[in-house]
């Protein structure tokens, strides 16, 4: 598939905004802190098509307006001693890119992992100085037979998958004529953003730690050359309400005891079954990473407009051996042991544990996408994403809600995500990533073990 960028502008808010050094939250200047690509597809009416350059105004002008609400955005980092970042509140602008293809949308079949996806994702260059980097930039590409695709690629450095999902869904909401549903509340300093350390950590955080390497090995650089395919996996909400009665039927409940969720269900599963297909010794050590919303786990609460990133991430360990032969609930169990220290004391103490290093370096992933760069979270380890409870769909700028929306890049070994089934049906899809070897001996399992 060919593509031809005809136009990009940087767009900056319609009107003055507050200017200035903005601090972040050490959840804000660790993990990932790339671009995270998102790909919406439409089929737009004719009337919509007829008059040239009518969905690019569109975007453009409406972009301006909610800029405005959202200035950080529209803003740049800063680089600081020890890795540290600050965000510089400039109003210089995102980028909104238009581009076209000879190409038709039926090229990317059912837009479940097609490899054409890298053609409408902008690529970014973590070279260059970061003050020059948009924080957004969007790409909107248009086929010959009138479909079009949106890339909202958004830096993680400065919001997390609900907040991104809050500017966007604004976005459209403008687009659309309708006035502003609900501000973000952009103030970081409810968790303690530019603050000094209050005091030394009171948990151990070993989420910071290197994950476990395979046996025999001493470090991931092997694993980390390996050819990686992805898929889509559909599961029926019969099979989800299947998993989790599989994983609770070996529980024994106490007083005060919930039953498995379903994402503990499910991301159990997909523990147990990359273990089997990547044919590992018993008694490898296995972890499986876990990104958690904090914004109703610490005390008080934060607004759920919040606008950064209110995430922690912890780890569920095992032995690959215990994992795939005792029933799924240990599994489960595992994940739920990991979920459960993250009390408002365990983030506050993640907090301090980070603000008393003098360097973040080693715990930040800057590189672009498809590099063999940045911390590794495959074989034997995974990283199981929850994106179940976002408001992901119905995305409508105007010209009708979208026809398919997904993860633009996932192509690191390990890396999985469970989105919601696009009908509301209860049903749930994985997208997965693994080594090509190990796919359908994964596939395999996954559906005969349900």
């Amino acid at each position: 598939m060919r593509v031809v960028l005809n136009n990009s502008c940087l767009v900056q808010p319609a009107e003055p905004t507050w200017n200035g050094l903005m601090p972040l939250t050490e959840f804000d200047q660790t993990g990932v802190l790339a671009h995270i690509p998102t790909i919406y597809f439409y089929r737009p009416s004719g009337t919509w098509l007829t008059q040239k350059d009518t969905i690019f105004t569109t975007l453009r002008t409406s972009l301006s307006r909610i800029l405005v609400h959202f200035y950080p955005l529209a803003g740049r980092l800063r680089w600081l001693d020890g890795a540290h970042l600050m965000l510089e509140c400039n109003g210089k602008g995102v980028q909104l890119i238009e581009a076209e293809t000879d190409a038709d949308l039926d090229i990317l079949g059912d837009f479940t992992a097609s490899p054409h996806f890298h053609h409408l994702i902008h690529p970014i260059n973590y070279k260059a100085p970061i003050e020059e980097i948009p924080l957004v930039i969007v790409q909107l590409t248009k086929f010959r037979c009138g479909g079009i695709a949106l890339n909202y690629s958004i830096s993680h450095a400065v919001v997390d998958g609900q907040s991104a999902l809050h500017f966007i869904f604004e976005w459209a909401n403008l687009a659309r004529g309708d006035s502003l549903g609900n501000a973000p509340f952009l103030d970081r300093k409810l968790l303690r953003a530019g603050d000094p350390p209050s005091a030394q950590p009171c948990y151990e955080h070993e989420q910071f730690d290197p994950p476990p390497l395979l046996i025999g090995q001493c470090s991931c650089e092997n694993e980390r050359k390996k050819e990686t395919t992805v898929a889509m996996l559909k599961v029926t909400k019969i099979q989800v309400e299947m998993l989790k009665n599989k994983a609770n039927r070996t529980r024994s409940f106490n007083d005060g005891d919930r039953v498995f969720t379903r994402y503990e269900a499910i991301a159990a599963h997909i523990w147990r079954c990359a273990c089997r297909a990547r044919g590992h010794r018993y008694e490898q050590s296995t972890g499986l990473a876990i990104c958690l919303d904090i914004r109703n786990r610490v005390q008080p609460p934060l607004p759920q407009n919040y606008f950064g990133n209110a995430i922690v991430d912890v780890v569920a360990t095992g032995c690959s051996g215990d994992l795939v032969t005792r029933p799924s609930g240990y599994a489960a169990s595992r994940i739920r042991e990991a979920i459960n220290r993250v009390s408002s004391e365990f983030v506050y103490s993640t907090l301090d544990h980070l603000k008393n290093l003098k360097d973040f370096s080693r715990f930040q992933d800057i590189h672009a996408m498809k590099t063999n760069q940045g911390p590794f979270y495959g074989n034997p380890n995974l990283a199981v994403i929850s994106w179940m409870a976002l408001p992901l769909y119905g995305l409508d700028f105007g010209w009708g809600k979208e026809i398919f929306m997904g993860p633009g890049t996932h192509d690191c070994d390990g890396d999985s995500l469970i989105l919601p089934g696009r009908d509301g049906d209860g049903s749930m899809v994985v997208a997965l990533c693994l080594q090509a070897d190990f796919m359908e001996d994964f596939k395999k399992f996954f559906y005969e073990d349900i």
